[in-house]
């Protein structure tokens, strides 16, 4: 069973992680979760659930205006081949969320299969503080960036940073 909402909130403060969550009407697109970003300061994110040829998994996160060119990120990444995205069924398999809810916060229920590469591009990790769903669309999560990080080593996940996006640091 997937950790809820109010796991992940416990989970971080046991982390010591401090986090402010706003509740909001459900966005399922970047374009949906405009009116948000006013509302809420730092970087806004997309994420992007990944397979590539072999079968290898990918969580790219990135700020949510990043250009990424999904013919050359294999190549970045280190996957096998050319990636597509992943089906809303595995999606649910592997990290425990729905699309529209994809967030590195989701690494939470990849803990014991690591099944998931988290990739966080470099520009957004240049932006503090950080906005992410709580495995849920109807709400954001700020944390630093650091503790992003910290968060995602504690899941038993080393993410790697990498300029993903049209944007360098």
């Amino acid at each position: 069973m997937p950790a809820s909402r109010a796991e992940l909130l416990s989970f971080l403060e046991d982390l010591e992680i401090s986090s402010e969550t706003h509740d909001h009407p459900a966005v399922f697109t970047v374009e949906e979760s405009t009116g948000i970003h006013d509302r809420i300061p730092g970087g806004h994110t997309k994420n992007l659930f990944l397979k590539d040829k072999k079968g290898r998994l990918f969580l790219v996160v990135a700020l949510h205006d990043a250009e990424i060119d999904l013919k050359s990120i294999h190549g970045k990444i280190g996957a096998q081949g050319r990636v597509s995205f992943g089906k809303a069924d595995l999606l649910m398999e592997a990290l425990g969320v729905e699309p529209g809810s994809v967030t590195p916060f989701a690494l939470i229920n990849d803990r014991t299969a690591q099944r998931v590469t988290p990739i966080f591009d470099a520009a957004m990790m240049a932006v503090d503080p950080l906005n992410f769903h709580p495995l849920q669309n109807t709400a954001t999560t700020t944390i630093s960036a650091r503790d992003l990080m910290t968060f995602a080593k504690a899941c038993g996940h080393t993410p790697q940073v990498i300029a993903v996006s049209g944007e360098t640091v």
